[in-house]
């Protein structure tokens, strides 16, 4: 299984946890994998057919779109936009 690591502002969908393990063939089926694990968590992470605006998916360190492929041993970051100026 992957492993996801998901940003602070998105723990308290997952009972204070970061890191997790799902299973999926591709960005969008590990996601599919965490709405059932912890419902809700699904729309914080898409919008539509997309990532939401302002998160950025990356797959073993490359920046992906939800088709991305993903192996049993890869690593999912979810990482917000930076804000601020």
């Amino acid at each position: 299984m992957a492993r996801v690591f998901l940003p602070a502002q998105l723990a308290k969908l997952t009972g204070g946890t970061r890191e997790i393990e799902a299973r999926g063939a591709t960005l969008r089926e590990v996601i599919d994998s965490l709405e059932e694990a912890y419902p809700g968590l699904k729309d914080r992470l898409v919008e539509g057919e997309r990532l939401r605006r302002g998160l950025a998916a990356a797959v073993d360190n490359v920046f992906s779109g939800l088709r991305q492929p993903v192996g049993e041993s890869s690593e999912v970051h979810f990482i917000p936009a930076m804000q601020g100026g």
